[in-house]
């Protein structure tokens, strides 16, 4: 039997997770989005490994990663017989994807403000 050696996420990783979820993304893009953010590619099995996630889950997530247009997939055909496998990584950088969080919750904020903002006219009439 051979192994081989998965990376698994770490303090940092985790926070950066956290972090992720705090502003409102779902666990499983969080997780997914901090693994690869630390390596170069990975499998579906190293996703699911590494940050402890089930492949149901790492798919949907890499499914909406995909949507978003942040990551990159490529399929690989094992040696031998056998369904190819994927890989992922991210097509942009992570500090691109920071920025296009902060901007979309910079726009939701606004939209908030503005409905405040007329919520409080329609109260004064």
């Amino acid at each position: 039997m051979k192994s081989i050696e998965i990376k698994q996420l770490d303090e940092k990783n985790e926070e950066i997770a956290d972090a992720l979820i705090a502003i409102g993304m779902s666990r499983n893009i969080a997780r997914t989005l901090s693994y690869l953010q630390n390596v170069n590619e990975a499998t579906s099995v190293n996703l699911e490994r590494g940050t402890g996630l089930r492949q149901p889950e790492v798919s949907i997530a890499m499914k909406q990663l995909k949507e978003r247009n942040w990551i990159v997939e490529r399929e690989e055909k094992k040696p031998g017989k056998g369904r190819p496998y994927r890989i992922y990584s991210l097509k942009i950088g992570f500090n691109n994807i920071i920025a296009d969080l902060e901007k979309q919750k910079r726009k939701s904020a606004d939209e908030v403000q503005l409905r405040l903002k007329r919520l409080k006219e329609l109260g004064k009439e």
